[in-house]
């Protein structure tokens, strides 16, 4: 017999489109949990997945948190007490979506993920505020020519996520001088987000998400979990936790993440709501594995075939 190998994913910052939640609130238990995580998170959740416009949830500080709290809910679903699958196996969430990961894994309760991550999405908005930088994906062209054409423009290459793509973040006149001087054979997208994630210009949210999280007592990962540091494993809760306040200035490996998940011999990726753009990759990076990207209530037939199957191993 064949080792069925699965892993679920979490979304990052970008994920979001507006009223991603609306086909959510029927499904049962959905909608009283991200009440009671309103009140955590300082926002109203329902609200900003369901009515709010696209220039309203790409505020980083309403992003974040949204996000976390929608991939938490819908994994509660496939995952909760009434669910065979009982609990991933592997997990790995792409930057914010650390914060959902490690909720998964058990290494923060929700409420503490959720707490975080507003202090999180806070620290981020006001860095982004002192200067105007932002982030531009680039798809396609030889990843030396890509990286070495970054670097020759004073920017940092803020997600390298496999598949043919690597983010390029900086000031906007940066950006700027980039696109007027791209790298041959590539493409460029700039991407909808407050600034330069991932880069020195988030070093002031790191020193205040430190504070913020050195109160917590986090628990060892129950499942496997992987970092966007350097793509591997995690055994330690603390040191995680070391990780997510440091990542936040720093580049998100997802390629060397899906480079382990290959190791490992993947076999089906599950990705949380709002999903779609993990799954993507990993249909390019990951041949042969099978994806289902959590969008709508329709997905979770989908989903709970992959988690029997896993389940019956």
């Amino acid at each position: 017999m064949v080792d069925f190998v699965l892993v679920i994913v979490a979304p990052g910052q970008g994920a979001q489109t507006p009223g991603f939640l609306s086909p959510w609130l029927e499904t049962p238990g959905l909608r009283a949990r991200l009440s009671a995580w309103s009140e955590i998170a300082g926002l109203d959740l329902i609200a900003y997945g369901t009515t709010a416009e696209a220039d309203e949830i790409r505020d980083t500080a309403v992003a974040q948190p949204l996000l976390v709290a929608a991939g938490l809910a819908v994994a509660e679903i496939l995952f909760g007490a009434d669910s065979p699958g009982g609990s991933p196996g592997v997990v790995a969430g792409h930057s914010v979506g650390e914060f959902t990961a490690a909720a998964l894994a058990g290494v923060l309760t929700p409420e503490q993920a959720l707490t975080l991550v507003r202090e999180r999405g806070q620290a981020m908005a006001k860095a982004a505020a002192v200067t105007s930088t932002g982030m531009t994906a680039v798809l396609g062209g030889a990843e030396d020519d890509v990286l070495a054409s970054i670097e020759r423009h004073g920017l940092t290459p803020a997600n390298v996520n496999g598949a043919g793509q690597i983010v390029a973040a900086g000031t906007l006149d940066q950006l700027a001088a980039f696109a007027a001087e791209p790298p041959a054979r590539a493409r460029l997208r700039s991407l909808s987000v407050a600034g330069a994630f991932h880069t020195e210009h988030m070093a002031t949210a790191v020193d205040h998400l430190r504070t913020a999280a050195a109160g917590l007592t986090p628990a060892d990962p129950r499942v496997t979990l992987l970092s966007n540091a350097d793509g591997q494993a995690v055994a330690s809760g603390a040191a995680f936790v070391e990780r997510l306040v440091d990542q936040v200035a720093r580049p998100v490996r997802w390629d060397l993440c899906m480079a382990t998940m290959a190791g490992m011999g993947v076999t089906a990726v599950i990705e949380l709501l709002p999903g779609g753009t993990l799954t993507g990759l990993a249909k390019r990076a990951l041949p042969g594995v099978a994806t289902v990207a959590l969008k709508t209530p329709d997905d979770l037939a989908a989903a709970r075939d992959v988690i029997d199957k896993e389940t019956a191993q």
